[in-house]
């Protein structure tokens, strides 16, 4: 008798079952602790057949949720036929490899499926630099589990990119790849800071924002871009930088950037740091809200702890709440506006609240960005280097003896700080009007 079961395991999606371990002091989702991790699964392709979910006042050394839970996630395995088990925690590799032993099936953590997801839409050649980085610097510390027996996996959720080609068998090879992987992201963001800098004809403003925030339909709504759109997690992975011309006359460069997610790995903000170049040089953030999600604050604070590991606590930013025409109850977006006072509400989908988001847009621009002659010694370096990194310098002229220079440049104000503290003699044009 031919076993049918078989027959239509072959070809499916991988049946999955996610655990979450809840801890004090933890950021998930009150209502729905596994909601983002199942929305994580869903654009990873999995197949969410069960769930299991556990409080805890500290983690379990040897298998992160204890023994009576493995017995019980056994069970629950094999009851639905499991083929993975993912976990929506960072699990260490001796706990990873105590799972595996003990349940008999695949196990995997939050990162891993994260990896995985950007893996999959990594499009550009850089991308594909920046997820194959972060893949080897997790794998390093999990190599027995991920190299051993490599040959015995035919791809999947977890096994995809460098484990897929078997370009590392060993830890010295591993070592080796990720060196070269740096030094080619090095150049690949040096260039970016290049090009970042020298566009100086225009101001520049970088979407930032949670993942399916709505920053795609937002730069689709204001540039006619064509940035892809989907309902899913990290949909966009690129950069994109199109023109945005304001209604009123005049225009500045909008980037698109990739999305936050709270507990992003630390690997991935490092190994994206060239492609959100556009967002550190930008004399402007716009950070985007989904207002629609009962975790929008929550997601606040997620892009926040980002945007602080990458430098960028204390850089002009709006809020905008966007998705404003989905919020169910009113009292909610009240409170959201209460809390962010400055914030712009708009709907990017609708058009709703675009002028009114240009103009604050233009007003900020003004607030932050200078047009300013700065004079200093040739042999200053601090500012010089400073000025080469911040400013666009439209301008040099050097005094007859070639001690002093005279740079024509455009600043964002909060560099005047910095110039004064260090000697440079700045004097300040009337502010450059965007129009």
């Amino acid at each position: 008798m031919i076993d049918t079961s078989r027959i239509e395991r072959l070809g499916r999606r991988e049946r999955v079952i996610l655990v979450g371990v809840v801890l004090p002091g933890g950021t998930h989702n009150a209502d729905d602790p596994l909601d983002e991790i199942r929305g994580l699964a869903k654009t990873a392709g999995l197949d969410v057949v069960g769930t299991m979910l556990q409080k805890r006042q500290q983690v379990d050394i040897a298998t992160y949720i204890g023994s009576g839970k493995v017995e019980e996630l056994k069970e629950l395995v094999a009851a639905y036929e499991a083929d993975v088990v993912v976990f929506d925690n960072d699990l260490g590799p001796g706990q990873t490899r105590n799972l595996e032993r003990l349940l008999e099936s695949k196990v995997i953590d939050r990162t891993e499926v994260i990896l995985d997801i950007f893996a999959t839409h990594a499009q550009t050649h850089e991308a594909h630099l920046q997820v194959e980085l972060a893949q080897l610097e997790y794998a390093m510390p999990r190599l027995k589990r991920m190299w051993t027996h490599l040959s015995r996996y035919k791809g999947g959720i977890g096994v995809r990119g460098p484990g897929e080609k078997q370009l590392e068998e060993d830890r010295r090879l591993v070592v080796h790849r990720i060196q070269e992987l740096k030094a080619k992201l090095g150049k690949i963001q040096a260039r970016k800071e290049r090009e970042v800098a020298g566009r100086g004809a225009f101001p520049t403003v970088s979407l930032v924002g949670y993942t399916n925030a709505g920053k795609s339909t937002l730069m689709n709504a204001l540039t006619d871009a064509g940035v892809l759109v989907e309902d899913k997690l990290f949909a966009t992975l690129d950069t994109r930088t199109r023109k945005w011309r304001f209604r009123g006359g005049g225009a500045a460069l909008l980037s698109d950037t990739v999305g936050f997610i709270r507990n992003l790995p630390h690997s991935l903000v490092a190994s994206f740091k060239a492609t959100l170049e556009e967002a550190s040089q930008a004399d402007l953030l716009l950070h985007v809200v989904d207002a629609s999600s009962p975790e929008a604050e929550m997601q606040v604070h997620a892009v926040e702890e980002v945007l602080e590991e990458l430098g960028l606590k204390d850089h002009p930013t709006l809020l905008i709440l966007n998705k404003v025409d989905k919020v169910l109850d009113p009292s909610f977006l009240d409170v959201l506006r209460a809390r962010h006072r400055d914030s712009i509400s708009i709907s990017a989908a609708k058009g709703d609240g675009l002028e009114g988001l240009e103009q604050a847009v233009r007003s900020a621009l003004l607030d932050h960005a200078l047009d300013a002659e700065i004079e200093t010694g040739v042999g200053d370096g601090r500012v010089l280097a400073y000025l080469a990194q911040h400013a666009q310098i439209q301008n040099r002229t050097y005094d007859e003896d070639r001690e002093r220079v005279l740079l024509q440049c455009r600043l964002p104000r909060r560099c005047l700080d910095f110039l004064y503290e260090h000697g440079a003699e700045v004097r300040l044009n009337a502010e450059r009007i965007y129009a």
